[in-house]
């Protein structure tokens, strides 16, 4: 079993993606059911092992060297940090979800009630598992810190609690290094931060919502970096570290639109991650330009499949989309994947297991055209 990937300026696996999966119908029953405390915990911790065993087999038998468990033991994608972080607490958020017919849905989103404390591990047991069920290496996914701040505005906190933004970012980013420190004792070597936040802000609109009520997008994205960079400050150097910005995802909805231009040369420059999982699946995210300011040393993998439409892409659409980007990055920088999870709440995307699976299936081939001898 790998026991370790070692950062070296490209993303590690040629065909990568994002974390979250299709739940089988099973387990979003056994969901609904425990929340309604008709199904015991021993009951739904038995469903989501048997669940996640079927995932693991799903991502193998497609040619993935890097699998993930699907979030199969969370509501959504940052669900389990806030159950397991003291201080947090669940409220409405300021933005909404949109779709391109306009039809709009309200979300909720992490509010800060209490001084913020980490009070066990977060996805420590999700690793053990992984680490226990397979022979690929094992991905963990957890929300960015942005995610327990940006979607209520000013009002992410009970008044009073802190003095500022930064000041809550430091107890935040404790718990952050706490929970990575445990994740790599344990021989967890891949770790990828969700960032919705930072690519809000490179949208017009949220922008100016974000000035209206009172705050500076610019600094906000600086805020955020800084704080994703407390967040890992003491992983060993073995581990990897990703970023994945996403514009949202949520039944087939997404929250902005808008190419990574206003914020492209401070964050590739100023993130201090290993590499970026950016959306490119459509015109939405903008062109490939903005990839020319990702420094030499950090790689990008490219999230050109929909895990959004059923629609499945051809191998040579990936290949052409690939070579188009190749103007602003070298070739060896880079990869491939979904531009987001397919699941990032347990309701999940417009699309079948089956669309899912063919979905992984090409990015795999795709992947083994475009790079031969990986």
């Amino acid at each position: 079993m790998p026991s370790s990937i070692r950062p070296t300026g490209r993303p590690p696996f040629r065909a990568d993606h994002v974390g979250s999966l299709l739940r089988p119908a099973k387990l979003r029953q056994a969901f609904k059911e425990h929340a309604g405390r008709k199904l015991g915990d021993v009951e739904f911790a038995r469903i989501q092992d048997e669940s996640i065993r079927d995932v693991l087999r799903l991502q193998e038998d497609a040619g993935y060297g890097v699998v993930t468990d699907g979030e199969f033991r969370r509501g959504s994608y940052w669900s389990r940090f806030v159950e397991k972080t003291d201080g947090l607490e669940v409220r409405n958020a300021a933005f909404k979800f949109r779709d391109d017919h306009g039809h709009e849905a309200e979300f909720t989103a992490p509010h800060v009630a209490g001084k913020v404390k980490r009070a066990g591990p977060i996805a420590l047991d999700e690793y053990q598992f992984l680490h226990g069920a397979t022979q690929a290496t094992a991905k963990i996914t957890l929300p960015a810190p942005s995610t327990m701040h940006f979607w209520r505005g000013r009002q992410y906190a009970e008044p009073g609690l802190y003095a500022d933004a930064k000041a809550f970012f430091v107890d935040l980013g404790k718990v952050f290094q706490a929970e990575i420190a445990d994740l790599a004792k344990a021989g967890c070597r891949y770790v990828q931060l969700d960032e919705v936040a930072i690519a809000m802000l490179c949208d017009p609109a949220a922008r100016e919502k974000v000035k209206a009520d009172g705050s500076d997008p610019d600094q906000l994205v600086d805020l955020y970096i800084e704080a994703i960079n407390q967040a890992v400050a003491n992983r060993p150097a073995e581990m990897v570290v990703a970023v994945h910005m996403c514009r949202g995802n949520f039944k087939g909805r997404y929250l902005a639109e808008g190419g990574y231009d206003s914020v492209a040369e401070r964050f590739f420059a100023n993130t201090d991650v290993n590499h970026f999982l950016l959306e490119y699946d459509t015109p939405r995210a903008g062109d490939f330009k903005p990839l020319r300011f990702v420094p030499k040393g950090k790689g990008v993998v490219l999230g050109l499949v929909s895990s959004k439409v059923p629609e499945l892409e051809s191998v040579e659409t990936l290949r052409r989309r690939t070579d188009e980007a190749t103007k602003f990055i070298d070739l060896e920088r880079l990869a491939i994947s979904p531009q987001c999870g397919f699941a990032s709440t347990v309701a999940g995307n417009p699309v079948t297991e089956a669309d899912e699976r063919a979905k992984l299936a090409r990015l795999a081939e795709a992947a083994r055209a475009i790079w031969p001898a990986a």
